[in-house]
């Protein structure tokens, strides 16, 4: 019988399988040429070898102490809210960022802020609460609400310290 033939004297259609063990080996000896390409480069063994000393020696930049910028605590909130089968509860903390010329002004109108607050939650859903990214549609909107009675120019932020639903 020839090479070619099977036991029972056809011949074989088709090449035989090749190995993938050679383009195993490449990926792998590609790979590492790439990861020790990099650390030579990095290291400053490669391009640019007194570059990287440069860098080590220079001054760390400092940031600058903000200014014009104070923050007032909003008495602590607690809101039923109500469903038609349970109740639960909210408890709301948070801060304002205001610019430090307006934090007389704006302290001043606290209780309208809190007002203004209190009657926004109070008027959301359950359910509305329950749903992923509601934390910040609800910021967006107090944050516009407190905004609107404050003047957009003192109020630049509402810091959210706790929203509590139970």
């Amino acid at each position: 019988m020839a090479e070619d033939e099977t036991a029972d004297g056809t011949e074989e259609d088709g090449p035989a399988k090749k190995s993938k063990l050679p383009l195993i080996i490449g990926a792998v000896l590609a790979c590492a040429g790439a990861g020790g390409g990099f650390l030579a480069a990095s290291s400053g063994l490669i391009l640019g070898s007194d570059a990287a000393p440069e860098m080590a020696e220079e001054e760390p930049i400092l940031v600058e102490p903000l200014n014009g910028i104070a923050f007032i605590e909003l008495d602590p909130l607690v809101i039923n809210l109500r469903q038609s089968s349970r109740t639960a509860h909210l408890r709301f903390v948070a801060h304002l960022e205001v610019n430090q010329q307006a934090e007389a002004d704006v302290t001043l109108l606290l209780p309208r802020i809190l007002d203004v607050l209190n009657n926004y939650l109070r008027a959301v859903d359950l359910e509305e609460l329950e749903q992923p990214g509601s934390l910040i549609r609800l910021r967006s909107q107090m944050l516009r609400r407190i905004q609107i009675v404050a003047g957009e120019e003192r109020v630049r932020d509402l810091l959210i310290s706790e929203f509590v639903v139970n």
